[in-house]
């Protein structure tokens, strides 16, 4: 099984650690996608228009500042170097130290891929820096970056045949590469007050990221099918399961009762 989760926006920088080695990051297929990238994200940074290139505010200034020496700085695990709520609630530093003496759960999360505007995607275990690239951005000559990635990771699937992904993902991340329907299994959430259903937006981030926390943490062995997908959701959760169909993945919805 993997777990599919969307970068953060904001980011931690690693006070110390090796610097960026692109050849050593996993899914070596697209190291030469990732350089380009990172050459027309420095590029892009240099400019004096690089705040509205990267269509940021003049608070992020040291966030892209930074982009331009992403080859120098100190790098950390990708679950370090990722940050927010869904992060937190992953309770992701936890996982990252106890993986340390742990073998099955470092094993478990390299089976985290993050999926990302600059390296396309990356496991959790991965040593990068902290930047600033929105999937949305048009970089250059490169395009939108949703356009470019799309049919480079469609020809580099993460997933073996019939294995199950849970998808964590925002919408920018997942049309760049959505899966196989009949393997990928979204989540999100509601609210049900007074018999009315609302569809929870920011704060589905948080039980995306629990729920992922609670399968790596758990000495069990990750789900293997749907159907052990959804009852390890239900020790937790009440949860409704909508099954994939031809032009859309299976859906798995927690439902918060108000």
């Amino acid at each position: 099984m993997k777990i599919l989760l969307p970068p953060s926006e904001g980011k931690t920088p690693a006070p110390t650690g090796p610097v960026l080695d692109l050849d050593r990051l996993s899914s070596p297929e697209l190291t030469a996608k990732r350089k380009r990238v990172l050459s027309a994200l420095q590029k892009a940074s240099k400019r004096r228009d690089a705040l509205e290139v990267l269509g940021v505010g003049a608070s992020l200034a040291d966030d892209v500042e930074r982009n331009t020496v992403l080859d120098v700085i100190p790098c950390a695990p990708a679950l370090l170097t990722y940050s927010g709520v869904l992060y937190e609630a992953m309770g992701a530093s936890e996982l990252v130290a106890r993986a340390a003496e742990d073998e099955s759960l470092h094993a478990r999360l390299r089976q985290v891929l993050v999926f990302s505007a600059l390296f396309g995607r990356v496991n959790g275990l991965d040593v990068i820096p902290a930047y600033r690239l929105a999937m949305k951005t048009e970089l250059g000559t490169l395009g939108r970056l949703t356009s470019y990635w799309k049919p480079i990771l469609a020809e580099s699937s993460p997933l073996d045949t019939a294995e199950v992904a849970l998808d964590c993902r925002s919408s920018d991340y997942r049309s760049a590469w959505p899966g196989p329907n009949d393997q990928v299994v979204t989540m999100g959430a509601v609210t049900v007050k007074d018999g009315k259903r609302r569809v929870v937006s920011h704060w589905a981030k948080f039980y995306r990221g629990e729920f992922a926390g609670r399968l790596l943490a758990d000495a069990r062995a990750l789900p293997t099918t749907v159907d052990e997908l959804v009852a390890r959701a239900e020790e937790i959760y009440e949860v409704e399961f909508t099954p994939s169909a031809p032009k859309k993945p299976a859906a798995l919805t927690v439902v918060l009762r108000g």
